[in-house]
């Protein structure tokens, strides 16, 4: 079987692992609704990533004003995470993947047993279920590839929030802002993933020479965003650039933070956060206590 799915040696987290496909699974409540949480994860988490592949040419292709929905209910869930931006900016459904695959597997177990809480995080996109009086945890890095943990927020049953996801150009995927990181909190983890790539790209500056891009198509001849320039280093900015470049993307997360397509977002780049929060935006340095309790905003 090429799907691997093992129990981690706490005994707890469900790991599953299928191609580009990476999820760490957990669910709480009685032992006997875990295990047919698990049961039910792992059944369609056998067939998600061939079902997404069935309509790849269509997922890769830009998104547009009433462009075609797929058939796959995964590759719906990125589609419609996407359609926001369609008419103002360049995305494919791809943007939304992790995301939706983490919603995916998150509803197949929520429809097969009654957990009190539950999480899919499929490489730090992550799906949350919460039954009324549960809480989640989380914990913010500031960058992907050398995690360091930001700062915390409570998520409780009574917030909105149902996903969270991060972006970057140190991430796992391109990116064609400079972001380190952008981790964006909002209803869902697909409309969380599409966003955190919207807010990533507008980090950004024009003609600076410490910016190394190249084309996508150069690293992955199949990448959706061809021959756009991505990100690939980014060296030493002045304070003032580094500033200069968080507003840019505040101010793109501020306004979906106004269309209520995020909750709330906090914006890394080389040692500096914006973040952008119903409280409105605010700048810390790195080491400074962060006032961002979204639980709370």
């Amino acid at each position: 079987m090429r799907a691997q799915v093992n129990m981690l040696s706490d005994g707890r987290r469900l790991h599953l692992q299928d191609g580009p496909i990476d999820l760490i699974v957990e669910a709480f409540g009685r032992r006997d609704e875990i295990a047919a949480a698990y049961d039910a994860a792992i059944s369609r988490f056998r067939t998600v990533l061939d079902e997404v592949c069935s309509e790849l040419s269509l997922l890769r292709a830009p998104a547009a004003p009433h462009m075609r929905m797929p058939n796959g209910t995964t590759a719906k869930r990125m589609a419609m995470a996407v359609a926001h931006y369609a008419e103002r900016t360049f995305i494919t459904p791809m943007a939304a993947v992790a995301g939706a695959v983490a919603e995916e597997i998150l509803e197949a177990m929520t429809s097969a047993a009654r957990v009190s809480k539950a999480y899919v995080n499929d490489g730090g996109d992550i799906a949350l279920h919460l039954t009324p009086g549960e809480q989640f945890v989380i914990g913010m890095i500031d960058r992907p590839d050398r995690p360091s943990l930001f700062g915390t927020t409570t998520l409780c049953a009574t917030d909105p929030v149902r996903g969270l996801a991060t972006s970057g150009w140190r991430g796992r995927s391109f990116s064609l802002g400079i972001a380190d990181a952008v981790t964006v909190l909002a209803r869902s983890a697909a409309a969380a993933d599409a966003a955190a790539t919207i807010i990533a790209n507008a980090v950004d500056l024009s003609r600076n020479p410490n910016i190394y891009r190249v084309p996508a198509r150069s690293i992955d001849p199949d990448s959706d965003l061809g021959d756009m320039l991505v990100t690939r280093s980014v060296a030493g900015l002045s304070s003032d650039d580094i500033r200069c470049a968080l507003a840019n993307g505040a101010v793109v997360a501020e306004q979906l933070r106004s269309k209520d397509l995020i909750d709330s977002a906090a914006l890394h780049l080389q040692g500096m956060t914006q973040t952008v929060t119903n409280r409105g935006i605010s700048c810390i340095a790195a080491n400074s206590d962060c006032p961002w309790r979204l639980a709370h905003a």
